[in-house]
């Protein structure tokens, strides 16, 4: 699953980059309000971390301009812990959630899942599809069995988007935007080796191929 990080401090995009990519989010970065307003316009990030004190053009503008533009993209953004007049602008603005600076990476993670849930009308702790609980902290998935497997790093965004996707048609294309980052190297073939890998575990009968089309994940097991 792809996010957008825009945030002008190398130090904590750097912390916050590695956060996110080793709790199963691929990581685009801007480090200005144009260069970030022009990212988050392209309609690929399922979630954008928004902080509002940037250069060149401040996070309020970038976020109005984007609503103005009917570009629904969820958006978190992150404040000073003392301006709460940054808070109600951003919310305003059309903001999702906020956090306040100093935080702790694990809010800032649970804020995002429960987000990101709730724009796919899955909200609550777990992410569950019909008998499939995915659970994102340890990144492994119980079966109806009761049976628990551990997924790898590609698997688990892989799942993971499926199950906020069910029952539509996703493509090779959309799926490699969502592995992967703009600096990684892309590889169409890796997807469907790792849809069998999916198969293997969840049930073949969960993903149906569409001929030139893609993918399906099937809410239920037949």
């Amino acid at each position: 699953m792809r996010l957008l990080l825009i945030e002008d401090n190398h130090d904590l995009v750097r912390i916050l980059k590695k956060a996110l990519e080793k709790a199963g989010f691929s990581v685009d970065v801007a480090y200005d309000g144009i260069e970030g307003e022009y990212m988050g316009s392209e309609g690929i990030y399922e979630l954008v971390i928004l902080d509002l004190g940037l250069p060149k053009r401040n996070g309020i503008t970038v976020l109005q301009n984007w609503r103005a533009n009917r570009n629904n993209v969820p958006v978190l953004i992150l404040t000073a812990r003392d301006a709460w007049h940054e808070k109600v602008d951003g919310f305003k603005a059309g903001a999702d959630d906020y956090l306040a600076k100093p935080f702790h990476t694990e809010e800032l993670l649970a804020r995002v899942n429960a987000i990101i849930h709730r724009a796919h009308q899955n909200p609550g702790g777990k992410l569950q599809i019909g008998d499939l609980i995915l659970d994102e902290d340890r990144q492994r998935v119980t079966l109806k069995t009761g049976v628990i497997h551990e997924l790898t790093g590609t698997e688990f965004k892989l799942l993971r988007f499926f199950l906020l996707h069910p029952g539509q048609v996703l493509s090779k294309s959309i799926l490699i935007g969502q592995i992967y980052d703009f600096d990684s190297d892309k590889d169409s073939n890796v997807i469907e080796v790792y849809v069998n890998h999916l198969r293997h575990i969840i049930g073949k009968q969960r993903i149906e191929t569409r001929r030139g089309q893609g993918y399906v994940f099937k809410e239920m097991s037949e």
